[in-house]
């Protein structure tokens, strides 16, 4: 009897060590399922409130996200200025100065503006030399005879002479400070029409 119950005793040690492993097993499994199921739960209530947008929401959102597309300009026309002295006209920016418009803001319906600008001798620096800006998109000018002196914000004092060519950024501070008597220059200007401001210092 004795010698039974020794061999019976690590048997039934045995199975019940096998059993604990499957229930622990089991019991692992049912538990790394139920995290994941609950997991999903979680991922699925919490993306319910901002839920991520479907293939057609993303695109209906990028194309209301893209800005409307610039109105067209009529189509432009060929624009041809010969010179003739009675174009030279006081009807500028400038009472000093006398304009020769060159059509090119009729032809871009806008887009540009060029002329060559006669200055009227002599040069009143009371009159000339006044600080201001313009607002601009794009200004460039080209010394075509005599010499002008300007002041540019950021550059100070320059003498710009026959074939002296500049820009002028957007809303830059600047001024004429003299000029030759037969000074003339060829001004280009984005857009044809566009603000000056006048500037006390």
């Amino acid at each position: 009897m004795a010698s039974k119950s020794r061999t019976t005793k690590p048997a039934s040690r045995a199975a019940a060590k096998a059993a604990a492993r499957k229930t622990g097993k089991s019991s692992n499994a049912a538990g790394k399922t139920a995290a994941k199921t609950s997991s999903k739960a979680v991922a699925k209530t919490s993306a319910k409130p901002g839920r991520a947008a479907t293939p057609s929401a993303r695109k209906t959102l990028a194309s209301n996200a893209r800005p409307a597309p610039a109105p067209r300009r009529p189509k432009q026309k060929v624009a041809i200025s010969h010179h003739r002295e009675e174009d030279f006209k006081a009807d500028g920016l400038r009472a000093y100065a006398h304009y020769r418009d060159l059509g090119i803001a009729t032809a871009t319906h806008g887009l540009a503006r060029a002329h060559v600008i006669r200055m009227l001798p002599p040069c009143n620096p009371h009159e000339v030399s006044k600080l201001h800006t313009h607002a601009v998109d794009f200004q460039m000018v080209y010394v075509l005879k005599g010499w002008v002196k300007s002041y540019l914000e950021g550059v100070g004092e320059t003498l710009m002479k026959e074939g002296s060519c500049w820009t002028q950024p957007p809303k830059i501070r600047h001024m004429i400070l003299d000029y030759s008597d037969d000074v003339e220059l060829l001004e280009v200007i984005l857009p044809a029409d566009f603000k000056t401001v006048e500037l006390s210092t």
